[in-house]
C-alpha cells in the first residue's frame, strides 16, 4: 500500500470517530477499539428510525398560493410566515448504527507494536498488534462485511447498545452452531413499530474450538477465524433460513474464502478507485507520516495528497444504494446531527460535485437511484404545495420519502423550488461527460420544466415572469421573511432547467426556451455584488454559510469570466462581502469550488486553508461539520477532491480551461485521469515553468482551450491523443 493510497495511525482508536472505515455503497464498517476489545459498528444505507416522519406528507397549500403570490408581489414581505398548515417541524427519519461486532481477548497488558491502517485501493481496514492481524473490507461484489483474525482466541458478540440507543427497543438474540461455524443473530425493532432490522454473523473458524457463549460464541485454539456479516431491514417477521443459507454458501471448501472474497471485491473497488489519482511532489518522509500527524502539517501537499485519495475513497464507498448522507455511511452513535439526512440544498450536491470529474459513475449511479425512486413524491410536492403539474424535490429526505414535509417558519424548505435542477445537474453533467442521454434524466428534466410552466404564472410591469414565492437557502432579505421574489438561485435553476429540457425535447423545445427567455435578469446591487434577489428593495444578509446566490457560477456555467465577465466581477464581489457565518465545513468549501470557477487561485486557497487548519479532520480522515472536530459529518471530506480538480482543470462541453485557480503553495504535480464533459480522458502535469497536457478523447470535438497565455481552438479526434504543452511562468 503506497501512504499516498492510504493512511495509518500507530495506536489504537479509542473514539469511534477516528475509526477507519471500509463501505460498498450499501453497508459500512466502522473499526475502532483496542487490541483486547475491538469493535466493529455495522451501518447500512436503509437503517433510519421512525419518528413520524414515515407517515408524513406534504402540506396541501396550494389553494392559498395565489393569496400568497399576490401579497408578496405587492412587497409584504413577511407574508409567507404564514404559508403553513400549522404543524411542528418533523424531522425526517434518523439515520443509526445497527450494531457493533465486540472481539474480546482477555484483559492484560496492552501488547507493543500496534499498527492500524487502511488501504484505499482495497478498502481493506487492518489492524495487527504483536502476531496478531484483524482485517476487515465490505465487499462489492457479495454484499456482506467481511471480517479475517490470525491467532485468536476471542469472544464475538453482536450488541446494539451503541451510544444514544433509544430505550423501548425490543431485541432477540440468537447463536446456533451450524456445520460451517456459529451463526450468531441480532433482531431489533423499533418501539411502537412493525419495522425492524436483523444481523447475521457467520463464525468461521480455522481449526480450534468454537463453543457458544449465547447471545454470542468463543474460539480458541483456531489459526484464523473469518466472520461474514450482513444486516436486513425488514417490516413483520423474518426467516432467516435463506440469508443464513446465503452467507454459508460464500465460504469454499477448496479455497481460501478469505482471498477468494477480497479478490472479488477488489476487482470492483480497485477499478473505481484507481482511474484517478493526484501527485503534488509531496516530501517522502511526509508522505511517510501516520494521518494524524500530517493533520498537524496544514501547509503540507502531503497532506492534501492523503485527503484528496482518501475523499474519493470515502465518497466511492458510501455510495451503492444511496450517494452518502450528512455522514456519509458511517456512525457510531444513534444521535445523528441533523437526523444525518440527505440534504439536498447544499450538503448532498457539495459531496456528490466531484463525481463526472473524478471518473466516479458509481456515485453519480447511486445518486440518479434515489432520485428515480423518489419522482412520485416530487410530484405530490408540486401537486400539493403549489397545484402543480411536473415535480419539486425536497430540501431533506431520509431516503425513504421523498415528499416535502421538513420546514417550519424559520426554514421554510418547501417554497424552495431549485432544489430538482441542483439535484439534476450532475446526472446531467454524466451524460455530457460519457456522450450518452440517460432516458431517466431526460424525463425528469421534462417534469421540472412542466412545473415552471404551471408555477411561472405571474409577470413584473416588464413582462418578465416572476419566480413567486421565492426562497434563498437558508437566508433572507435584510428586514424581510423568509420567503421572498426573484432569488438569484430560483432564477438560475429555473432557466437553466427550462433550457436543458429544451435541447432534450424538440416537441416542446420553442415553448420552454421561449418561457426561460422571460425571466428576469440578474441583478447588481449598490455594493457592485450579484444580490442574492434581484428584485429591487430586497438587500443582502452578507454573513452567512451558504453560497446560494452563486448557483450561477457554480455549479452551472450560467455566470463565467469568459462569456458573462461583467456578471462574474459582480460575483466575485458577492464572493468578497460573504462571511462565513458559523464556519460550517460546506461554507468554506462552496467558497473554494465558486472561487475556482472565478480564477481567484489565492481566495481558493485561503478557503481550503481555513478547514486544513481548522481542526476539522479526524484521525480517520472522515471530517466534521465544525471547527475542533465538532459534529461528524462527510462535506468536507467528500468536497474537497472537487475543489482541487476544479482549481487544475474545469470543462463544459465546448470549453477545456486549464490551471484556472492554481495557489502558489502547490508548484509541481500531476492529476491523472480525470474527465471532461467533452468526453475526454485528460493527464495534466505542471512545474513553475511548464504544462503538459494529455488528451484522450471519445468523441471528434471542437472545443475553445483557455488558459494564462490566452484562447485559442482545439480540435480533438475521436481515439487520437492530444498532447498540449504550455508555459505558466
Amino acid at each position: 500500500m503506497s501512504i499516498v493510497h492510504g493512511t495509518w495511525e500507530p495506536r489504537p482508536a479509542t473514539r469511534w470517530e477516528d475509526g477507519f472505515l471500509s463501505g460498498n455503497g450499501r453497508h459500512g464498517a466502522l473499526v475502532f477499539g483496542d487490541p483486547n476489545d475491538e469493535r466493529v459498528v455495522v451501518t447500512h444505507h436503509t437503517l433510519v428510525r421512525p419518528n413520524g416522519g414515515e407517515s408524513a406528507r406534504p402540506p396541501e397549500l396550494a389553494d392559498q398560493l395565489p393569496a400568497l403570490k399576490d401579497r408578496l408581489m405587492a412587497g409584504e414581505w413577511d407574508a409567507a410566515e404564514a404559508f403553513t398548515d400549522g404543524r411542528e417541524l418533523q424531522w425526517v427519519q434518523p439515520f443509526h448504527p445497527a450494531f457493533w461486532i465486540r472481539l474480546r481477548r482477555t484483559p492484560g497488558e496492552q501488547p507493543p507494536g500496534h499498527r492500524r491502517s487502511v488501504d484505499f485501493t482495497t478498502g481493506v481496514v487492518q489492524t495487527v498488534c504483536q502476531g496478531r492481524t484483524s482485517r476487515v473490507f465490505v465487499s462489492r461484489a457479495e454484499d456482506v462485511i467481511v471480517q479475517h483474525l490470525t491467532a485468536p482466541d476471542v469472544d464475538i458478540a453482536l450488541d446494539h447498545r451503541l451510544p444514544g440507543a433509544p430505550s423501548g427497543l425490543a431485541v432477540g438474540e440468537g447463536a446456533v452452531l451450524t456445520p460451517e461455524g456459529a451463526l450468531l443473530t441480532l433482531r431489533v425493532r423499533y418501539p411502537g413499530s412493525d419495522t425492524a432490522y436483523t444481523g447475521l454473523t457467520l463464525v468461521v473458524a480455522t481449526g480450534g474450538r468454537t463453543v457458544l457463549t449465547p447471545p454470542g460464541a468463543r474460539v480458541t485454539g483456531a489459526a484464523s477465524v473469518l466472520l461474514l456479516t450482513r444486516v436486513l431491514r425488514h417490516s413483520g417477521e423474518l426467516d432467516i433460513t435463506p440469508h443464513a443459507r446465503a452467507l454459508r454458501s460464500l465460504v469454499p471448501q477448496d479455497k481460501d474464502p478469505y482471498a477468494a472474497l477480497l479478490a472479488r471485491h477488489t476487482a470492483l473497488h480497485r477499478t473505481a478507485y484507481e482511474r484517478v489519482t493526484l501527485d503534488l511532489g509531496a516530501d517522502e518522509a511526509e508522505r511517510a507520516l501516520p494521518g494524524s500527524q500530517l493533520l498537524a502539517r496544514p501547509d503540507s501537499p502531503a497532506l492534501l495528497e492523503r485527503l484528496f485519495a482518501a475523499g474519493r475513497y470515502h465518497l466511492l464507498s458510501a455510495s451503492g444504494l444511496f450517494p452518502p448522507r450528512l455522514v456519509g455511511l458511517w456512525t457510531g452513535d444513534w444521535n445523528t446531527a441533523w437526523s444525518a439526512a440527505f440534504t439536498n440544498d447544499a450538503n448532498l450536491n457539495l459531496q456528490t460535485s466531484s463525481a463526472a470529474a473524478a471518473a466516479l459513475p458509481e456515485v453519480t449511479e447511486a445518486h440518479a437511484s434515489l432520485i428515480c425512486r423518489q419522482l412520485d413524491d416530487w410530484a405530490e410536492n408540486a401537486r400539493a404545495v403549489f397545484g402543480a403539474r411536473g415535480v419539486v424535490a425536497p430540501a431533506h429526505t431520509d431516503g425513504e420519502s421523498g415528499l416535502s414535509y421538513h420546514f417550519s417558519r424559520e426554514y421554510p424548505l418547501h417554497l424552495w423550488t431549485a432544489g430538482a435542477d441542483w439535484l439534476l445537474k450532475p446526472l446531467v453533467d454524466h451524460d455530457e461527460t460519457h456522450g450518452t442521454r440517460d432516458p431517466r434524466t431526460t424525463h425528469a428534466l421534462a417534469q421540472v420544466a412542466l412545473f415552471y410552466e404551471d408555477f411561472l404564472d405571474r409577470t413584473d410591469p416588464d413582462g418578465r415572469v416572476v419566480v413567486v414565492p421565492s426562497y434563498s437557502p437558508e437566508n433572507r432579505p435584510v428586514g424581510a421573511g423568509w420567503g421572498a421574489v426573484n432569488a438569484a438561485m430560483d432564477l438560475s435553476a429555473a432557466r437553466h432547467a427550462l433550457l436543458t429540457a429544451a435541447d432534450r425535447h424538440p416537441r416542446h423545445a420553442e415553448r420552454w426556451r421561449a418561457l426561460a427567455d422571460r425571466l428576469p435578469p440578474h441583478r447588481i446591487n449598490a455594493d457592485g455584488a450579484l444580490a442574492e434577489w434581484a428584485r429591487p428593495g430586497l438587500d443582502d444578509t452578507y454573513d452567512h454559510r451558504h453560497l446560494s446566490h452563486l448557483y450561477g457560477v457554480w455549479p452551472l456555467d450560467e455566470i463565467n469570466p469568459y462569456d458573462t465577465p461583467e456578471l462574474a466581477a459582480a460575483a466575485h464581489r458577492a464572493l468578497e462581502l460573504r462571511g462565513a457565518e458559523n464556519d460550517s465545513a460546506h461554507g468554506h468549501l462552496h467558497h473554494a469550488l465558486v472561487a475556482a470557477r472565478l480564477r481567484d487561485g489565492e481566495r481558493v486557497a485561503h478557503a481550503l486553508g481555513q478547514v486544513l487548519k481548522g481542526d476539522y479532520f479526524h484521525a480517520s480522515l472522515m471530517s466534521a461539520h465544525y471547527p475542533n472536530r465538532d459534529v461528524y459529518n462527510a462535506d468536507a471530506a467528500h468536497t474537497l477532491p472537487a475543489v482541487l480538480i476544479e482549481m487544475l482543470v474545469q470543462s463544459t462541453p465546448d470549453r477545456l480551461v486549464l490551471l484556472p485557480a492554481l495557489p502558489d503553495a502547490y508548484p509541481h504535480g500531476r492529476l491523472r485521469g480525470v474527465r471532461t464533459r467533452f468526453g475526454a480522458r485528460l493527464d495534466l502535469t505542471w512545474t513553475p515553468h511548464e504544462a503538459t497536457a494529455v488528451l484522450r478523447p471519445t468523441r471528434t470535438h471542437r472545443v475553445e482551450l483557455r488558459t494564462s497565455s490566452g484562447t485559442r481552438p482545439l480540435d480533438l479526434v475521436a481515439g487520437e491523443d492530444h498532447v498540449l504543452t504550455l508555459r505558466t511562468g
